[in-house]
């Protein structure tokens, strides 16, 4: 990594320590993933930390999930401050919601996005800080969400992936949306299952997703609405079954697993099943990593991929927040959603910065399906995409 690459990389950083330092210390950092907001992370406790004549003064830094506390405590150790682990706390927001009553003189929020929900943000109610950082990639989706956040939090320093990329923060990208098709059963099974839902959804009238949430919500719905309501998400997630369960996905990863042999592959899919799936049709030179995984093999995963050990790391959604795989450059998606979040967290798997190289995406999607919809809306601000005929 060169001289420049580190100043740059350094002197963005430091804009948003300041720009937090100018907002009272109060405020979120929306920056793409490789940015370096974990040190920011840092910068901002040590500045709090290290200014205190306190001695009782203690950090708390909210996590997504248990491998990113060791992950986030190395932080710290990274850019030499390991001397202040004994006054910061690491916890998931599974665990933090549950506190009352304690006192943070700061709080770090990583991928705040997940630290919103109704449950989560009780955290927020129940306890008292006087400084506040949050981090993500990019502004949650949920108008909810947006406007928690704005109040908690506001944005005080925002670059793009693609500024990101301008930048040489990180690596180029290409991304090329591949069409597939489902077989004769999947594609019976999938029209049945639309006309269900269309059928449904003309029931339930203008605003049909909110209306279903409200009718099952509401103790007063009768049985014919509640019916309605549960058969509409019903085909929600039978639909989705099919497509991220659609076997030429299988057959399209295999041609691009051959077409990179002895290049490191992240591999996406939409489901833990299907994720393993997609892991067992390589060989044992893929290995796979999600939620129902122990920790032991997790680690045991990621390990192998590390050491070269393994070429393909399968995972579904447990790899899109902050992990770190440089050696990564193709990536391959066989299950997405319309949120252009995640697919920028998966971006930035594939997108830490070395010299000369350039991340390239394969989307694996069902042609004429939701599938289309969904990833068109997830890449609506990306530049770079290429849709293969």
């Amino acid at each position: 990594m060169s001289v420049t690459l580190h100043s740059v990389k350094d002197e963005h950083q430091k804009k948003a320590l300041n720009a937090w330092k100018a907002a009272d210390y109060k405020g979120s950092v929306i920056c793409g993933t490789g940015f370096g907001k974990s040190r920011v992370g840092v910068l901002a406790v040590a500045h709090t930390l290290n200014n205190s004549d306190k001695p009782f003064d203690k950090a708390l830094v909210l996590v997504p999930t248990v491998q990113l506390q060791d992950q986030f405590k190395e932080e710290f150790i990274k850019w030499g401050h390991e001397a202040l682990l004994d006054k910061i706390e690491v916890m998931c927001y599974q665990s933090a919601y549950k506190l009352s009553g304690e006192h943070y003189d700061i709080v770090i929020c990583d991928e705040i996005h997940l630290g919103l929900s109704p449950e989560h943000r009780k955290f927020f109610i129940n306890n008292t800080y006087k400084r506040i950082l949050c981090m993500t990639a990019t502004l949650p989706e949920e108008p909810e969400y947006r406007a928690i956040l704005a109040t908690l939090a506001p944005t005080i320093y925002n670059l793009s992936l693609d500024e990101c990329v301008d930048l040489k923060l990180v690596a180029p990208y290409k991304i090329l949306c591949m069409p597939v098709n489902l077989n004769d059963e999947e594609r019976a099974e999938y029209k049945k299952i639309n006309n269900s839902f269309g059928y449904h959804k003309n029931r339930l009238g203008f605003g049909a997703f909110d209306t279903a949430k409200a009718i099952l919500a509401d103790s007063s719905a009768t049985s014919e609405d509640k019916a309605t309501a549960f058969q509409f998400f019903a085909c929600i997630r039978k639909r989705k079954k099919i497509i991220d369960h659609a076997s030429a996905k299988v057959s399209g990863l295999q041609k691009i697993v051959v077409e990179h042999l002895d290049t490191q592959i992240l591999v996406f899919g939409g489901s833990n099943a299907f994720t393993d799936e997609l892991c067992a049709s390589i060989d044992d030179r893929a290995v796979s990593y999600h939620s129902a995984k122990t920790t032991k093999q997790k680690k045991s995963a990621l390990q192998r991929f590390n050491d070269g050990d393994a070429d393909v790391l399968c995972s579904t959604k447990a790899l899109n927040q902050g992990f770190n795989v440089p050696n990564a450059s193709i990536g391959v998606i066989c299950g997405l959603t319309s949120k252009s979040l995640s697919m920028i967290q998966r971006l930035g798997r594939l997108l830490r910065f070395k010299e000369g190289k350039t991340g390239q995406v394969y989307i694996l999607y069902v042609e004429d399906s939701q599938e289309e919809k969904w990833l068109k809306e997830a890449v609506k601000d990306l530049r770079n995409i290429t849709w293969v005929k």
